[in-house]
């Protein structure tokens, strides 16, 4: 009996590794093989499943390299340069010793504020803004700080001779100032005294959860355990309460909450936003009614002009609209109408809180994480057709020639004549048959003259294939194709980019007028630095390995030559390769109330106003624009800036999120083609293999040359990889013949074998 309970308790691939590291802690003098870990442990894994979780310890650098049938625990990063892949041994290098000022050098001291962006190795650099170099702590200086967490640092600056170049600071944190989540999901375990979960995140440690706090939970079962005591010091355990109980792992649907919850968003509402929602008046039509009347007199009526919106097939909140009349002059008016959130959300509510700390809708491939709880974002804010909903609006009139010859900004009312999906409204302007045809072609026509307009300015064309899936009942994957972007999917772009950059630009303005008076008047501005230059040029190099030539002499140039690869790779789709690399070399963009321009749209001043339900950047554009346009409404500069790097911090998570739901989607659907071959493009390289990207697919693979029917031996700039044998030849952006070894959901790898090339 022992031993088929025994096989019945097979634990996951991260929970067996954080049991195998925690087994070594508890015993730091004594060796263990896999069957004595298997043995101990009490579990069911096989052998090879615990050779493998010790292998990626290995590798991550928590673990010294294995000595026959027996590994050591990791002693202070005493692992050798030679056994972790090329892509650490820098870091390795970097965190073995630490720094010393040579015998007379002046060194300093000093306390800083910074970010922990932690290394596989368990250490960490925690960056400071104003410090040109990150400081280096080691995992035992750590204090518990976790990857995002807000600390405050003591660091090393080690002085040298004018001969000597100055090496990086080392530190340790004394104080966590502000955790990046306080929410984890993992396994529930019983032990004697209370119970145990095994988060997910491999550098979380476990969290011990109080008899009476596991909200009836089951042993094995997946669950979100909230922290109610971080501990302190290495030793003192974290304690948590069960907040939500998910059920047994391995369902997509509770991998796809994992995956939110793992990067620091909150799947449910708290209750008092809620309650605070459920409060809330639809006072729409009062403010119809009285939009001649007292107090209401500011909002422009524009519910008897053609008014429709353009959105994606399935979706329920619609944050913008666009309205079309032709004026008595003969010139056209188009409204950019978006949904009035600000007027729902007032600041320093419960609701407007959350909103904050949320600060953006997160979109995974089966579900979305709104911002808003959905009466909001579904109902009273969403721009529905046939319903009059408040909006603040950008509108513009244009001339005969496109040209924008004024401009309005201000609190209206609309009511949708129709909504489109994006796919109905295209095929409108194919057939030139259709509701409103005539009113969508000339917007469609002006849409053209602003992108012509913008990519004349400078603008780059970054327009990335974006992966897409089509869903059985259950969720499960079963179609992966590339989205397709077509006029009607660039004409709402572009609406929505105008609007954009004249709200920045009237507040920019605005600034600029009050300056003169010796007044700042800040605001919310998506800013896109310059390249960097020297990632540039290496990507220059790799792009003329594939026979495409740069010019970086001048920003403009570097623009040029990024469109001119652009339109290549629409026609050899071997150069695609290079797009995402050529998107690396770009600066990030991010919220500032410090403008720099946005060089990737050539825009001297861009915002963000067009999304306020699923952005909050935009609730705050909206606040500050609106309480501008008859006055001048000064906010705090510093606490605004405070705001943009959360905002900017978050939007990053989300994006995180969103590219594991889109990667754990894609494993999901080639795990039911496991033996199938594809054609592929080489997309990377490593010194154990390749990596191939399956065309129209945009799924990615390892192949290792193990799998292949030759050992190559990659070049140094990892561009070639050369066969030891024939001297054949493997290249980025080759195209290449792949079959499917194996699909692992839980590694999220996928292992493929080379065929032909």
């Amino acid at each position: 009996m022992k031993k088929s309970k025994k096989k019945e308790n097979k634990i996951s691939t991260q929970e067996l590794q954080k049991s195998i590291l925690k087994l070594f802690r508890d015993n730091p003098t004594k060796k263990f093989s896999a069957r004595h870990i298997i043995e101990k442990l009490g579990i069911g894994n096989n052998k090879d499943s615990v050779r493998h979780a010790l292998e990626q310890l290995e590798l991550s650098g928590k673990l010294a390299p294995a000595q026959t049938r027996a590994v050591t625990v990791k002693k202070k990063a005493a692992a050798t340069e030679e056994s972790l892949p090329s892509s650490m041994k820098t870091e390795v290098k970097k965190s073995t010793t630490r720094s010393q000022p040579p015998k007379g050098a002046v060194a300093k001291r000093g306390t800083y504020i910074g970010i922990v962006d932690m290394t596989k190795s368990g250490s960490a650099y925690v960056v400071c803004e104003g410090l040109e170099t990150d400081i280096f702590v080691p995992a035992k200086l750590l204090m518990g700080a976790m990857n995002g967490d807000q600390v405050k640092v003591s660091a090393f600056f080690p002085a040298f001779g004018r001969s000597t170049q100055r090496r990086r600071p080392d530190g340790e944190v004394v104080d966590i100032l502000k955790r990046s989540a306080t929410h984890f999901i993992g396994i529930f375990r019983y032990e004697r005294r209370w119970a145990v979960v095994y988060p997910d995140r491999i550098d979380v440690p476990e969290i011990a959860v109080r008899l009476d706090d596991t909200k009836d939970a089951k042993e094995g079962e997946k669950v979100v355990v909230e922290i109610t005591d971080w501990g302190s010091g290495r030793n003192k355990k974290m304690f948590g309460k069960v907040t939500t109980v998910l059920g047994m792992p391995g369902s997509s649907s509770i991998e796809m909450q994992a995956i939110l919850i793992n990067n620091g968003f909150n799947i449910t509402f708290p209750d008092d936003v809620l309650a605070e929602t459920e409060k809330i008046d639809d006072d729409t039509p009062r403010v119809a009614a009285h939009t001649e009347g007292d107090g209401i007199a500011v909002r422009r009526d524009f519910r008897e002009v053609t008014t429709f919106t353009i959105d994606p097939f399935d979706a329920k909140d619609f944050d913008d609209a666009l309205s079309f009349q032709v004026l008595q002059n003969g010139h056209i008016e188009v409204g950019v109408h978006i949904a009035d959130v600000t007027h729902y959300i007032k600041p320093q509510t419960a609701l407007d809180k959350e909103a904050y700390l949320r600060s953006t809708s997160v979109y995974l491939v089966d579900r979305v994480c709104p911002m808003l709880p959905e009466r909001l974002s579904n109902e009273l804010c969403s721009l529905r057709p046939n319903e009059d909903k408040l909006t603040f609006s950008a509108v513009f009139e244009f001339d005969e020639k496109f040209k924008i010859v004024k401009k309005w900004f201000g609190k209206t009312i609309i009511h949708s004549k129709r909504r489109y999906a994006y796919e109905e409204a295209q095929a409108i302007l194919e057939s030139r048959e259709g509701d409103f045809v005539d009113e969508l072609a000339k917007l469609n026509q002006i849409a053209h003259h602003l992108r012509k307009k913008r990519f004349k300015n400078g603008a780059i064309n970054f327009e990335t294939d974006e992966v897409k899936f089509k869903l059985d009942e259950q969720g499960v994957p079963i179609e992966v194709f590339v989205k397709e972007r077509k006029e009607a999917h660039l004409l709402i772009e572009d609406f929505m980019l105008l609007a954009n950059k004249e709200v920045a630009t009237f507040m920019a303005k605005r600034d600029a007028r009050t300056r003169s008076k010796g007044m700042e008047v800040p605001y919310i501005y998506r800013v896109h630095d310059l390249p960097d230059v020297d990632k540039l040029r290496d990507f220059a190099a790799f792009a003329r390995e594939l026979g495409v030539s740069m010019n970086l002499d001048t920003p403009q140039n570097i623009a040029k030559s990024l469109n001119e690869l652009a339109k290549k790779a629409e026609k050899d789709e071997n150069l695609k390769v290079l797009t995402p690399i050529a998107i690396r070399c770009m600066a990030k963009a991010a919220y500032s109330s410090d403008n720099v321009g946005h060089y990737g749209l050539a825009f001297e001043f861009y915002s963000h106003f067009t999304s306020p339900i699923r952005r909050y950047s935009d609730v705050l554009a909206h606040r500050i624009l609106f309480e501008n346009l008859a006055t001048i409404k000064r906010v705090d500069k510093e606490k605004l800036e405070e705001q943009c790097k959360h905002i900017s911090k978050q939007e990053k998570k989300a994006a995180d999120a969103e590219r594991q739901s889109i990667k754990y989607k894609q494993v999901e659907y080639i795990k039911g083609h496991i033996g199938e071959t594809f054609e592929g493009v080489v997309s990377g390289m490593l010194e154990r293999g390749i990596f191939v990207e399956i065309k129209h697919m945009l799924t990615e693979g390892m192949v290792e040359f193990g799998r292949c029917p030759e050992f190559f031996e990659v070049e140094p700039t990892r561009l070639k990889a050369k066969g030891v044998k024939t001297g054949r030849i493997l290249k980025m952006g080759q195209s290449v013949k792949v079959q499917i070894v194996d699909a692992d959901l839980e590694s999220r790898q996928i292992d493929m074998r080379l065929l032909e090339f």
